[in-house]
């Protein structure tokens, strides 16, 4: 899945936040904002820009943000959706003003590479000094923590290159457990939907496809006893409404069908045509002798 791309639109890491306030911008590179419903939590959707997505978190609106995760416009909407849902839960969760997506806990960094370790990823023997990486088994994906000065953690999939590299930024202040639930969707081995062209074709070879074909025809299943008086019921219903039920509709039908049959009578036989008679061939003339 992580190494699926974008397919265009970002969907699936709106899904979370979907009841959240929407803000369509129409100038600017942000093309959306979606932000908590006291706009300290912010969702940026850059469409044409290479960081496709910039999430932030402050103490208020007016503030600068405790920390930023940025993501750019490789990464499946649905790793976004990782961060987006574990948000959309602490901010349900806030019980006062310091809601725990912006506190968190300054852990060891294996909380926040937790789930990927229990996936079976590794830790990377020669990483440079000073980090630490864990990577997929495939080789293919990776998470970098750098415990130098900028503190920052990456999560990335995929060959270098602008359109085969997903990589995903959280600055050094974000809370672990925002991180760990980011980086248990890539380990998720559930895939996703693409077309084929929105796979990128140095990665095509990478993953596993198998065709998404139309939904299997249901087989029609034997009518319940249940069902049977149902329908029975439903056409006796229908034939009452057909059919009088008084003695006064019962005349007024049989009036109405002796009007109609004497109607039809008369047109059945009709008055007998005139009938002109040819006029006798004149005698000719006696010639007298």
């Amino acid at each position: 899945m992580y190494l699926a791309g974008s397919n265009g639109t970002g969907d699936a890491g709106f899904a979370p936040v979907a009841h959240w306030p929407h803000h369509y911008l129409d100038e600017g590179p942000c093309q959306l904002l979606v932000t908590s419903p006291d706009q300290r939590i912010r969702i940026g959707w850059f469409g044409d820009d290479f960081e496709l997505w910039k999430i932030t978190a402050s103490d208020d609106p007016l503030s600068a943000p405790r920390w930023t995760a940025t993501f750019n416009h490789v990464t499946p909407a649905e790793v976004v959706a990782g961060l987006t849902n574990a948000l959309a839960q602490d901010y349900a969760g806030a019980s006062d003003d310091t809601g725990r997506y912006l506190t968190g806990s300054y852990a060891h960094w294996r909380d926040a590479a937790q789930p990927l370790l229990d996936a079976g990823w590794k830790r990377d023997g020669g990483a440079v000094l000073g980090t630490v990486e864990i990577i997929a088994p495939d080789a293919r994906a990776g998470i970098l923590y750098d415990k130098r000065g900028s503190g920052t953690v990456e999560l990335w999939a995929g060959p270098p290159g602008w359109g085969t590299r997903a990589e995903a930024i959280f600055t050094a202040r974000t809370p672990h457990h925002l991180i760990a639930a980011t980086a248990a969707v890539m380990a998720d081995p559930a895939p996703v939907i693409r077309e084929r062209h929105q796979i990128h074709r140095e990665v095509e070879h990478m993953v596993s496809l198998a065709p998404v074909g139309p939904p299997a025809p249901q087989v029609p299943r034997a009518p319940t006893p249940l069902d049977v008086r149902r329908t029975a019921v439903t056409q006796a219903v229908h034939r009452a409404a057909r059919f009088p039920r008084t003695a006064a509709d019962l005349r007024v039908m049989a009036a109405r069908s002796r009007t109609g049959a004497s109607a039809q009578n008369r047109s059945s036989n009709p008055a007998p045509a005139l009938r002109v008679r040819p006029s006798a061939t004149p005698t000719p003339p006696r010639h007298s002798r």
